[in-house]
């Protein structure tokens, strides 16, 4: 029933806002479109046959509010299912219809479109089901309070005061277009910021509308994994969800929050302090605070504030906001003082009716006491039977004068016990107030060490960046002096091969040097020997000269073939003494070809002999 009634506030808007005329009817074809639109955000199939034939009447004119509401009823609220829809898509669609008619503020206002919407969202839910929608004067002050307690300016104003103490405005209530421009009145002649202005809207409406005590980051032992992980925490009555981020997007798991649910503070381990655990029937959740204080938050919001006794008795009562009962009460605080108002204002009247009466018996006595003195001589024996009745006329006023003076200290009584119980009643709102504000100062605190943190991240984040460039640059020069030494050691090592290959070289030049006078040495010998040879030698160079002529021919057929020894045999010239001893020293390898060419001729010279 509560779904349905919102809902029917913000259709009322739209309904109006396409009566262009102030006729009070609108268009049929403007309907089928606002049906269409309300199937689309309600998340209902569309039946258009079932429009058409609502509105298949010849009549082709408009339609009333009362002519709308039996399809309204049938065809959309009967069908919608809670959970299947976003309500804010529907407050969306709502806000935008009627704004564009009624909703034209100034150019300095500071009220965003967004914060607009809100503000008429909260005006809705504490209005009453009463059509036109108005809110009463205290309930707009309530709701002005709790803007104000969230911001550091407080955004009441004299003006805003006296306006809501005028007699129009007390006897018939502020409509949410007036609301609007008094906040925004009020925002302007205060000096307050867009800003600033749409954070107070902002937890307003997450408080009263989306039923919200108490959110913020905790972290939360997991129960297959065992690890720590941190989620957005956000405590309903009857539930406490958690998410992975601020946007509420991502739920990751409800604990719900009834009777056999508990809360025990936990002493610190695994890496982590100011714990405590959750209990349900099934489940232990543990949880982790950043400090002690968000723990003592905590648990002062779901242990000292009865968030699951909240929830026993929104369900009890059949409700599921906590603010949709605090408007109850208000109401029913309301109601009780009008009552009240009403017994004394009849009470008043009753006494004055009964002074009027005493008044008029007073000056009956008067009269009659006159008639009896003007009379007394010629009514001397009706003087007893006149007296008894006036006694007894006297007795009948004492009585009735002490009947109702014991009425009237009976309605004192009863007042009395009312102003008592009116009394305990607005202490109790004071307590609640006070609570309220303490809690609000605790979100302040919460979301100040918030921004500090974030300040300090950041500030870490941009140390570590400088750091970061330092290293890069550092690296740079380190790689840079690295390349450096690497091709000095490069050329140093180039230089030493260079000098190691020098020495190689000096050394076997030397070594050469000294092979080549060993050669020379057995050069000189195998040269004497080789004069020795050819002076025996001398008597067989007939026989070579032959044997040469006959290498230098090619044999023909049927010539005998020389034997392989003197095929093998190569003409050699045998240099003589005196050009051996001529001829200068060469190199080492044309000397040890030579000695090769002598040593060979030596081995042959023994053949030929043969």
């Amino acid at each position: 029933m509560a779904l349905r009634a919102a809902l029917l506030k913000s259709i009322w808007y739209a309904f109006t806002s396409l009566d262009t005329e102030d006729s009070g009817k609108v268009s049929k074809s403007q309907l089928k479109v606002l049906s269409h639109n309300l199937h689309s955000v309600l998340r209902i199939p569309h039946d258009p046959v079932a429009l058409e034939r609502h509105f298949s009447d010849d009549d082709d004119g408009p339609v009333s509010s009362q002519g709308y509401m039996p399809y309204l009823n049938q065809f959309i609220l009967d069908k919608v299912t809670e959970g299947t829809f976003v309500k804010e898509e529907v407050d969306e669609l709502c806000w935008t219809l009627s704004s564009k008619k009624n909703y034209r503020p100034d150019a300095q206002r500071v009220l965003s479109n967004q914060d607009s919407m809100r503000l008429w969202c909260l005006f809705n839910f504490l209005a009453d089901d009463r059509y036109p929608l108005t809110l009463v004067p205290e309930e707009a002050e309530y709701l002005l309070r709790k803007v104000s307690s969230v911001m550091p300016v407080e955004l009441t104003c004299v003006e805003l005061e006296e306006f809501l103490s005028q007699d129009a405005v007390q006897k018939d209530g502020l409509s949410v277009w007036s609301f609007l421009d008094v906040v925004n009145a009020a925002a302007v002649s205060r000096g307050l910021d867009r800003e600033s202005i749409g954070v107070a809207v902002e937890k307003v409406y997450r408080e009263m509308v989306g039923n919200v005590l108490k959110e913020g980051y905790l972290w939360k032992k997991g129960h297959l994994r065992r690890n720590w992980t941190e989620r957005w925490f956000c405590l309903k009555p009857g539930s406490l969800s958690y998410f992975v981020g601020e946007d509420c997007r991502d739920c990751k798991g409800v604990i719900e929050m009834d009777q056999n649910c508990c809360v025990e503070v936990l002493s610190d381990r695994d890496g982590k302090r100011c714990m405590f655990c959750v209990k349900t029937l099934n489940k232990t959740f543990e949880i982790s605070s950043p400090d002690s204080r968000q723990r003592q938050e905590w648990i002062t919001v779901m242990v000292s504030l009865s968030a699951i006794q909240t929830a026993l008795r929104l369900s009890a009562d059949g409700r599921v906001s906590l603010h949709e009962e605090m408007k109850v009460r208000r109401r029913e605080l309301r109601e009780e003082r009008e009552r009240r108002r009403a017994l004394r204002a009849e009470e008043t009247r009753r006494l004055r009716e009964l002074q009027g009466e005493r008044q008029e018996q007073l000056a009956e006595l008067e009269l009659l006491k006159e008639a009896q003195k003007q009379a007394q001589a010629s009514l001397q024996q009706e003087e007893q039977r006149r007296r008894s009745q006036h006694e007894e006329l006297q007795k009948t006023l004492q009585r009735q004068l002490q009947e109702a003076q014991e009425a009237r200290a009976n309605l004192r009584a009863e007042v009395a016990v009312r102003d008592l119980e009116a009394e305990h009643q607005q202490r109790r709102i004071r307590e609640l107030e006070d609570l309220h504000h303490r809690l609000q100062e605790a979100l302040e605190q919460q979301i100040r060490a918030r921004q500090e943190e974030e300040t300090y991240r950041y500030t870490q984040t941009r140390l570590l960046a400088e750091e970061e460039e330092k290293v890069k640059s550092l690296l740079a020069l380190q790689e840079d002096q690295e390349e450096q030494l690497q091709q000095t050691q490069r050329e140093k090592q180039e230089l030493l091969q260079e000098m190691e290959k020098k020495s190689q070289a000096l050394d076997d030049a030397q070594h050469q040097l000294d092979k080549v006078r060993a050669s020379r040495r057995r050069v000189d010998q195998d040269i004497a020997a080789a004069q020795r040879k050819l002076r025996q030698a001398s008597s067989s160079v007939k026989h070579w000269n032959v044997q040469m002529n006959r290498l230098m021919h090619p044999i023909g057929p049927g010539e005998r073939r020389a034997s392989s020894s003197n095929l093998l045999a190569p003409p050699v010239r045998i240099p003589s003494v005196s050009e051996s001893e001529s001829r200068p020293p060469q190199r080492s390898k044309s000397l040890h070809s030579e000695n090769m060419d002598c040593g060979s001729n030596e081995n042959k010279e023994p053949t030929d002999a043969e």
